[in-house]
């Protein structure tokens, strides 16, 4: 769940010594809390992405019978109760601040393509992004009187470590159903589209597709 130290050293170094690492898991509120207090000494906490997540496959019903619940539940508790913990008390801190520019703070989800066109084996991954994707609007109308802003980012296939144990085959398979570009996408790019939702003041309350128009088939 991207709780790498060695990752984490590396994208400090490259950020100057400019950054911290405070290791957590985010279904947990004394985790994400820390998070947010390191954060938050650093000075003004005014941006939060929301990345964290797992990608999980599994038939309703296999050979083995039904998807254990076990399964579905830990999906959707990291991906969906996980992305609300970090919401909610990231919103807090934000919501006593002064406003910059307008905003006491933006807040930024990431749902995925597969909430609208999961595949087979998705349920629970599609379940727990489309939830994402849901309650986005909600969010930003609740955060409304904070000034703070919610919008929520669903890319398609991108180079990141989460896809690194799907099969050959099967990258290639979601590859090729990208139009253009044909290919994966790059953190660079989904960076490139938080910066966008961050300076643009009337991006609130939105879900963003991030795909080069692929669409997610029968498989």
């Amino acid at each position: 769940m991207g709780r790498s130290p060695e990752r984490a050293e590396k994208a400090i170094a490259e950020l100057g010594g400019e950054a911290v690492y405070a290791p957590g898991d985010v279904t947990q509120p004394d985790d994400v809390a820390k998070a947010v207090a390191v954060a938050g000494r650093m000075g003004r906490m005014g941006i939060v992405v929301n990345c964290a997540g797992l990608i999980t496959a599994g038939g309703v019903l296999s050979r083995g019978g039904p998807l254990p619940l076990s399964e579905f539940e830990r999906t959707v508790r990291v991906n969906l109760v996980g992305t609300f913990n970090v919401v909610r008390l990231a919103a807090e801190a934000m919501a006593d601040k002064p406003p910059l520019c307008g905003d006491r703070g933006v807040v930024i989800c990431t749902s995925s393509i597969a909430a609208q066109d999961g595949q087979r084996g998705q349920a629970a991954y599609a379940a727990a992004k489309a939830g994402i994707a849901g309650m986005t609007l909600p969010l930003a109308r609740d955060l409304a009187r904070h000034a703070i802003r919610v919008v929520t980012v669903a890319p398609g296939l991108f180079a990141t470590p989460m896809i690194d144990d799907v099969p050959d085959a099967v990258r290639s398979e979601l590859v090729a159903g990208t139009p253009h570009p044909g290919r994966l996408g790059r953190p660079s790019e989904f960076a490139s589209l938080v910066e966008h939702i961050v300076s643009n003041p009337m991006l609130n309350g939105e879900v963003i597709r991030l795909d080069g128009a692929a669409r997610l088939g029968f498989s």
